[in-house]
């Protein structure tokens, strides 16, 4: 069967479009993108998204292969799979920072080891809830509704030049206010539990101050800390489920911003 230049170049392009969609949103989002996983499964986890997705999707356009336009185009959608990735990652690292507020807080910031999804140090506590957070959401699904979210994506912003605005990215900048407001918030509890420890002992050193307040105030704000973890991580599947009900909000809200 003859095809013409024009027919293979929108062949290719129905898959290389997506592909490049795709393959930056597994390169970001969290899990997929971690140091643990091996660059060429990633790869094949894209090519196969993309085949199954394929006959879904809306057309695309016919472009030619070395126009400027067809640059610009692979450059918007690596920037917007890389950003929906990017806002899942916000979910993850939001636990990371509640680890290292309350490390700070209770005397274990110095207790640090290397993150294997990322490769830099983080506390242990930022490390422990990290895994749960991975753990929890592999378990309840989160994988596969950033996926469907990723295919809706096509729909809610078609493969076009015009697909991306300067509010997308704008949107995201903000959104380090919401990190770093949802890790204080979630160890406010802790913050405040601190604060009182500390009066208390500030109490004890001034009625008794023959006593050495390193020696004992050390121990007792890391044993209370350990305790006051333990009351919050009762509470974790609250939290999960509130940030992670914004976090799949935000990608609605970021996809509809065109």
């Amino acid at each position: 069967m003859p095809l013409t230049g024009a027919e293979l170049t929108a062949w290719i392009g129905t898959f290389l479009w997506p592909f490049f969609r795709i393959s930056a949103f597994f390169l970001a989002a969290p899990i997929f993108s971690a140091n643990f996983v091996p660059g060429p499964i990633r790869i094949y986890l894209a090519i196969l998204v993309t085949l199954l997705l394929m006959p879904l999707l809306p057309p695309v356009p016919v472009m030619d292969g070395l126009s400027p336009q067809t640059w610009l185009l692979v450059a918007q959608q690596i920037l917007i799979g890389a950003s929906l990735g990017f806002l899942v990652q916000l979910l993850f690292q939001v636990f990371v920072i509640f680890g290292q507020i309350v490390a700070m807080q209770i005397g274990m910031g110095m207790a640090q080891m290397a993150d294997p999804s990322s490769g830099i140090n983080v506390t242990v506590l930022s490390s422990y809830a990290l895994i749960m957070t991975n753990l929890v959401f592999l378990a309840v699904g989160g994988h596969l509704v950033i996926i469907d979210t990723l295919a809706e994506s096509f729909t809610i912003l078609p493969i076009s030049t015009e697909g991306f605005v300067r509010e997308h990215a704008w949107q995201i900048a903000v959104q380090g206010g919401w990190l770093f407001a949802g890790a204080l918030l979630m160890a406010m509890p802790i913050i405040i539990a601190k604060l009182v420890v500390n009066v208390a002992l500030g109490v004890v050193t001034r009625a008794a101050p023959q006593l050495n307040i390193f020696v004992i105030g050390f121990p007792t704000m890391m044993i209370l800390g350990l305790l006051e973890l333990w009351f919050w991580s009762t509470e974790y599947l609250f939290h999960f489920d509130r940030m992670s009900r914004d976090v799949f909000q935000l990608m609605q809200t970021w996809l509809e911003l065109g």
